[in-house]
């Protein structure tokens, strides 16, 4: 499994893209950052988008992917996500008034983007991959997903998270946690209240899956709150130090192979 970090940022600056990972060169996990990361050629390739969630930062070149796929070979995307969160990219990203309403364009016949919904403990098999959905908690309804390749290795990606984790962690056993921290452990409080984690409340997960499991697997850290990056790399190194475990910050372009 081929897994390229997009966007591993909370805003965009030169440099930085929005939360986005592309498995195998097709299949994309949310879509905040992707246009900008990928030739025209690279983007054909994208056959399903899966969103964690609705949050702009987290699905906005939705619009520029399905623009570019219309336009330049008339291709189809398929969008997985909550029934609610393809109900709010209909209604504010789809709805013809702020751009296309790509779900009837160029018709209703063969629309650019075709809408399938997904609900959290189901799998989804997409191409040769199984895509395991989880609710997580966050400031809207959410869900993180496992993806595992046919020779049963696999990733799991929190997508944005308060926490609480321990429900998810019953249902996987990854190689690989992609996790968002947005902020250091001296915002903990506020963090909290808006549905993301803290280096600190990422140790105390990952405690938590190494009770249930046995183990830590590596940790790759996205959704990194800009201003503050500095600050959550040497929080996360101390995590890693004091766990015995490999978590490190991801990067824009970041390649990772499992």
């Amino acid at each position: 499994m081929d897994i390229r970090i997009l966007g591993a940022h909370s805003s965009e600056l030169r440099g930085s893209r929005l939360a986005s990972l592309l498995i195998d060169d097709t299949l994309l996990i949310d879509a905040g950052g992707v246009t900008s990361a990928l030739s025209l050629p690279e983007q054909r390739e994208i056959s399903t988008v899966l969103l964690t969630h609705h949050h702009f930062d987290h699905t906005r070149d939705l619009i520029t992917l399905a623009a570019n796929a219309a336009n330049y070979w008339q291709g189809q995307l398929v969008v997985c996500g909550l029934p609610h969160t393809l109900d709010i990219v209909t209604r504010y990203l789809l709805d013809g008034v702020l751009y296309i309403n790509f779900l009837e364009h160029p018709s209703k016949l063969r629309p650019t983007v075709i809408l399938e919904p997904i609900d959290p403990t189901t799998t989804k098999c997409i191409r040769d991959l199984q895509i395991l959905a989880l609710a997580v908690k966050h400031s809207v309804p959410a869900v993180g997903y496992q993806v595992t390749s046919p020779g049963g290795v696999s990733m799991f990606y929190t997508g944005d998270s308060s926490g609480e984790l321990s429900e998810c962690w019953q249902h996987i056993s990854p190689q690989l946690i992609i996790t968002e921290i947005s902020g250091p452990d001296d915002r903990a409080d506020w963090l909290k209240s808006v549905g993301h984690l803290c280096p600190a409340s990422l140790k105390e997960e990952l405690q938590e899956f190494h009770r249930l499991k046995g183990y830590v697997p590596r940790v790759v850290v996205v959704h990194i709150g800009n201003s503050s990056e500095r600050e959550i790399e040497n929080e996360i190194t101390r995590i890693a130090d004091d766990l015995g475990a490999d978590i490190s910050l991801g990067c824009e372009d970041m390649r990772l192979t499992l």
